[in-house]
């Protein structure tokens, strides 16, 4: 398992989102069952791995063919001293459309982001200072920020929680800082540690849009357990 799945990226809103489990579940499953055990920040918030929202994903899949939700966490719990669950799969081409605001102190970083995010196909604006940041989301309504909490001098902060009050706007939080738990108190749906790496960035921007093979596959009816 790579180092990539294996980091806690994902707040539990948006995994919730993501493969369609209403938070109430999720938290009894781990309560209840101890299987799938997200990580803490230093705020108390739950930061999930990819690998982890694929063991969920497996769980509710055991659960739409009929399984009890203690049957499925069996069944996982199975797997996982097996070694037989398959790993998440790694897709090169996003569908095309989303718009994605780069707000980054770093002109390299931003433009390296940038390259990344156009190569698979997504539509990209940068800004490089909190001001123009706050100006261009205004101004084009992006589907998803991702914002580097140290941007003029940590006005990364205020801009997330600003930016993910908006109904229907995602923001992906980076920074060299450990800002997890400060990222997701805020609003943010996900927190990446810099420098960032572009397949761990990609993939991050698949799940939080529903892009990606790890979303799209996880969606159905509402789960109870």
């Amino acid at each position: 398992m790579s180092q990539q799945d294996q980091e806690a990226l994902y707040s539990i809103g948006a995994v919730a989102r993501m493969i369609d489990v209403p938070t109430p579940t999720l938290r009894a499953w781990e309560e209840r069952y101890g299987v799938v055990k997200p990580e803490r920040s230093h705020g108390s918030q739950r930061l999930y791995s990819r690998s982890q929202i694929e063991h969920l994903r497996f769980i509710k899949a055991q659960i739409d063919t009929g399984a009890s939700a203690a049957d499925a966490h069996r069944l996982l719990a199975q797997e996982l001293q097996t070694g037989r669950l398959p790993l998440i799969a790694s897709h090169r081409h996003a569908r095309p459309g989303p718009l994605i605001m780069i707000a980054e102190r770093d002109s390299y970083a931003a433009d390296l982001a940038d390259y990344f995010l156009r190569t698979e196909g997504y539509d990209v604006c940068l800004a490089l200072d909190a001001r123009q940041a706050k100006l261009l989301f205004e101004e084009r309504s992006p589907n998803l920020v991702v914002i580097d909490l140290l941007i003029s001098g940590g006005a990364g902060f205020r801009l997330c929680s600003e930016f993910s009050a908006k109904p229907g706007t995602l923001v992906l939080a980076v920074a060299s800082i450990d800002g997890a738990g400060e990222a997701l108190l805020a609003g943010a749906s996900a927190f990446l540690h810099k420098p960032l790496e572009s397949l761990t960035l990609v993939s991050t921007v698949r799940d939080l849009l529903g892009t990606s093979a790890l979303a799209r596959e996880s969606r159905g009816a509402d789960v109870t357990g």
